[in-house]
């Protein structure tokens, strides 16, 4: 639900698009994530005096601006230290949630889709993603493009290398916490679908036709379901995952650590709170971001989950495993996104400009 910046008053609109994704099925991290896009801008229209549902579009572009300009909040309690502000891709994230609240507005009757329609362009793709069908008669060549963002840079997507996953192993204090590293690694899994994992997917066992599992070799099970932490498995499809020998054992160490507590007896999530209260509750999104803050910190690097599935992914491809295999492994439906898990090394471009130099030079004698 959205409330009111300054009476706490419960936001109706604003709280049935947060319904609306819900029910349309998007994971419970978008949902909060589109939750505090939605909120800053209702927020911001307050402040300001302006009514939301009726703005203009200089106005928004303002707004635009603004969420560049704005200082952030000192993240010490005490305040103080260097000014933190949003960048380009940011800004643009946040102005593309707003244009979907008010394009649901505008079906809802709230907003003029005068302004919608303002908010876009048809745009004529001249160059076809990867599995896109443009039509018999290229009718659907012709999409809408939003106007209202940035020209921003690409900065890439972060990934951890093998080093660097073994060195974030290494800083683990405990059992579970060396599993979930472990887990996301060997795995290629989204937190969300690790913390949404329950004791009966855990099939690590050589045979687990006892279960009704056709599956062979130990393997875990990835099922989108409602979970007592909020956690979401994105991916609509169930899948089966094998898991290597090394992580069976790094699971059982973790159920002996987990068995000293009484009060995480019958949760059936696997990953629970073990050294801080509420014990045995199930570990949320939040739990997960301390934990990779802390490892990060005793490593001396930047990791968040996401960055390990990342470096999983990576691997598989540079070992020369099928990119049809991968895709499977990580849950996704579209070839189209594996083009982001495609990383070159320091050593292979070097090697490339060398290799090219070298031939240049033979030609030349």
């Amino acid at each position: 639900m959205i409330v009111g910046a300054d009476d706490y008053v419960l936001h109706d609109e604003g709280s049935l698009f947060l319904a609306a994704l819900r029910n349309a099925g998007k994971a419970y991290h978008t949902e909060r994530t589109y939750a505090g896009r939605t909120a800053l801008y209702l927020s911001y229209c307050t402040f300001h005096r302006l009514p939301w549902a009726q703005v203009t579009v200089w106005q928004l572009a303002r707004f635009l601006h603004w969420l560049v300009e704005e200082p952030l909040p000192s993240r010490s309690r005490a305040g103080g230290g260097p000014e933190r502000f949003r960048d380009t891709n940011t800004a643009n994230a946040i102005v593309g949630t707003v244009c979907e609240f008010l394009a649901f507005g505008s079906r809802m009757g709230w907003v003029d889709h005068e302004l919608t329609d303002q908010l876009t362009e048809p745009r004529y793709l001249r160059y076809l993603p990867p599995n896109f069908n443009p039509g018999e008669n290229d009718q659907h060549r012709t999409v809408r493009s939003r106007q209202l963002k940035f020209a921003s840079v690409d900065s890439g997507i972060e990934w951890l290398t093998v080093d660097q996953i073994a060195r974030l192993a290494e800083t683990t204090r405990h059992a579970r916490d060396r599993f979930l590293v472990l887990l996301l690694w060997c795995t290629g899994m989204r937190i969300g679908e690790a913390l949404g994992l329950r004791r009966e997917d855990m099939h690590l066992l050589p045979d687990a036709q006892a279960f009704g599992c056709q599956e062979k070799g130990p393997h875990v099970h990835v099922r989108r379901r409602l979970n007592s932490n909020g956690a979401w498995a994105k991916s609509r499809r169930p899948r089966a995952i094998p898991v290597t020998s090394d992580l069976v054992g790094c699971y059982t160490d973790y159920l002996y650590e987990r068995a000293a507590i009484p009060e995480a007896e019958f949760t059936e999530q696997v990953l629970v709170n073990l050294f801080r209260a509420p014990l045995g509750r199930a570990m949320t999104y939040s739990n997960a971001k301390d934990l990779f803050d802390r490892l990060a910190r005793r490593a001396d690097l930047i990791a968040r989950p996401h960055m390990v599935r990342h470096g999983a992914a990576t691997e598989w491809i540079r070992q020369g495993h099928d990119r049809a295999v991968v895709k499977d492994l990580l849950g996704h439906e579209s070839d189209s996104s594996m083009g982001v898990y495609v990383h070159t090394s320091d050593e292979e471009r070097r090697a490339a400009v060398e290799r090219a130099d070298a031939r240049r030079r033979e030609l030349a004698r």
